[in-house]
C-alpha cells in the first residue's frame, strides 16, 4: 500500500541529500569541467574538436548502455531481497573511486580517460535509479511532486556550491592550467563522499525480504520477477506511455547536459566570466524550476505539469539554436550591441528552468504510476529508459555534429521534445494511479500468475 502520511522529515532530508551530493559528479565531470577538458585537452583535436566530441559521446553512450542492461535486473533483485540501500551504497563507492582516479589521466591518454568516464558514469547513472526507487516510500502519491522537486532543487544547490568552488580555486580549462584543473576528479569524488552521508544514516530500507524458492538464486529470482512484469505490462499502459515520452525527452536533456558548455565554448565562443555566469544562472533557475513545478504538480496534476515543462524546453532549444540570429536582430530592431555570449544567457534561463522542472516532474509521475511492491523494479525501467535515451541522444548528436558541426546539430533536440509531447498525450493519470494502487502479486510469481 502507498503511505498515507509523510515519512519523517529527517528521512526525506536524507533522501534529498543524495541529489545534493551526486550533482557534484554530473556537473563537474559531465557538464561543466571534464567534458570540456576531455575534448579540448585530453583529445585536443583543434580547431573544431569533432573527434573529441565524438569520443566523449561514445564514452557516455557506452556507460548508459551498461545501465540499460543492468538496471532492470538489479531493480527486480532489490525488490525481492529488500536490498536497495546496499545496492545504492555500492554504486556510490564505485562512482567515488573511478572519479577520483581521473586525476592520474594525462593529456593524450584518451583510452584511460574514456574507461574511467565509462565506469564512473555507469555507477553514477545506475545509482540514480536506485535512489529514485525510495521515492514511493516517502509519502502519499499527491505529495511525490514536491518531494521529488525538493530533491532536485537541493541537487542544483549542491551543484552550485561544488562547481563555484571548483571554478574559483581550480581556474580555467586549458593545457597550461592542467596541473591544477586535474584536481576536479578528486574534488568531485570527495564532495560526493561527504555530502551523501546523511542518505545512508537516515534513509530506511522498507519492503519485505522474500525467501528464495528451492533451487533459485537471487539472480534467477530477479529474472523471474522481470518475466512476470513483462507478462503483465499491458496492465500498466499509462506507465508505458510515459516511458516512451521520457525516452524522447531525456535524449534531448542528456544532449543539453553533456554539450551545453561545450556548445558555449566552441560555437558561442564565450569568455571565462560568462561561462561562470551561465553556470550560476542555470543552477539557480533549475532549482527554482524543480521546486516551483513540484508544488504546482500538487495543484494541477503530474501529467499537466510534465507537458508544461516539455513546452518550456521547446522555447529553450529554439533560443539556443537561434542565439546568433537573435543577436543580429536585437541590434537591427532594438539598436543594442549585445554580444552573442550574453544573449546565450537568456537561453540559459529557459534551459535551467526546464532542466530542473522536467526531470523532477517525470520522476514524480513515475512514482504516481508505480506500485509500491515494484518500486525498485519500475524505477529500474525508468532508469533503463532514460539511459537508453542517453545512448540514442549521445550517438545521434555525436554523429550529426561530426558530419555537420555542433551549431546545426543542436536542432536534433527540438525534434526530440516535440516527439516527447506527442507521445505523452494519451496518458490518463487517474487511471494509471488507480492501477498502481490496486496492484497485488503473489510471493513467487510464475507464468500463470494473474492479478
Amino acid at each position: 500500500m502507498t503511505p498515507t502520511r509523510l515519512a519523517p522529515k529527517r528521512e526525506i532530508f536524507g533522501w534529498a541529500m543524495f541529489d545534493f551530493a551526486n550533482q557534484a559528479y554530473t556537473l563537474l565531470i559531465i557538464t561543466v569541467i571534464y567534458g570540456d577538458l576531455f575534448t579540448r585537452v585530453v583529445v585536443g583535436d583543434a580547431p573544431d574538436y569533432r573527434t573529441g566530441n565524438l569520443l566523449w559521446s561514445i564514452s557516455l553512450a557506452i556507460s548508459y548502455l551498461l545501465v540499460v542492461v543492468a538496471n532492470p535486473v538489479c531493480g527486480a533483485v532489490m525488490d525481492f531481497s529488500a536490498s536497495r540501500k546496499r545496492f545504492l551504497f555500492a554504486s556510490y563507492l564505485l562512482t567515488i573511486g573511478a572519479t577520483a582516479m581521473l586525476y592520474f589521466v594525462e593529456p593524450g591518454w584518451i583510452v584511460p580517460a574514456m574507461l574511467l568516464i565509462i565506469v564512473s558514469n555507469f555507477a553514477y547513472a545506475i545509482g540514480e535509479g536506485f535512489i529514485a526507487s525510495f521515492l514511493t516510500d516517502l509519502g502519499p502519491r499527491k505529495a511525490l511532486g514536491w518531494i521529488s522537486g525538493l530533491g532536485w532543487s537541493l541537487g542544483y544547490v549542491g551543484g552550485l556550491v561544488a562547481t563555484a568552488f571548483t571554478l574559483y580555486f581550480l581556474g580555467e580549462v586549458s593545457l597550461e592550467n592542467y596541473g591544477t584543473i586535474r584536481y576536479v576528479g578528486p574534488f568531485a569524488a570527495g564532495f560526493f563522499l561527504l555530502a551523501a552521508i546523511p542518505t545512508f544514516v537516515f534513509l530506511r530500507e522498507r519492503g519485505k525480504k522474500r525467501s528464495l524458492p528451492a533451487g533459485q538464486s537471487l539472480l534467477s529470482a530477479g529474472f523471474g520477477r522481470l518475466r512476470h512484469t513483462w507478462q503483465h505490462l499491458p496492465d500498466f499502459r499509462d506507465l508505458r506511455t510515459l516511458l516512451l515520452s521520457v525516452f524522447f525527452a531525456m535524449a534531448g536533456i542528456y544532449i543539453i547536459i553533456a554539450f551545453s558548455f561545450i556548445y558555449g565554448a566552441q560555437v558561442i565562443g564565450w569568455d571565462e566570466q560568462v561561462r561562470v555566469l551561465m553556470f550560476v544562472t542555470v543552477q539557480i533557475t533549475a532549482a527554482l524550476g524543480a521546486i516551483g513545478f513540484g508544488f504546482l504538480q500538487s495543484a494541477i496534476g503530474a501529467r499537466t505539469t510534465y507537458i508544461a515543462t516539455l513546452m518550456l524546453w521547446l522555447l529553450a532549444i529554439l533560443a539556443i539554436w537561434q542565439t546568433p540570429n537573435i543577436t543580429v536582430l536585437s541590434h537591427a530592431w532594438l539598436g543594442v550591441n549585445w554580444q552573442a555570449q550574453y544573449v546565450f544567457l537568456f537561453a540559459g534561463v529557459l534551459a535551467g528552468a526546464s532542466l530542473g522542472a522536467s526531470q523532477s516532474a517525470a520522476r514524480a509521475l513515475v512514482g504516481v504510476l508505480t506500485p509500491n511492491l515494484k518500486a525498485a523494479e519500475f524505477f529500474g525501467f525508468w532508469s533503463m529508459t532514460t539511459k537508453l535515451a542517453a545512448v540514442f541522444g549521445m550517438l545521434g548528436l555525436g554523429l550529426m555534429q561530426w558530419a555537420f558541426g555542433l551549431a546545426d546539430a543542436i536542432i536534433f533536440c527540438l525534434l526530440l521534445f516535440v516527439l516527447a509531447i506527442l507521445t505523452v498525450l494519451p496518458l490518463q493519470e487517474a487511471r494509471g494511479s488507480d492501477m498502481a494502487e490496486s496492484w497485488q502479486e503473489p510471493d513467487h510469481p510464475s507464468s500463470d500468475d494473474k492479478r
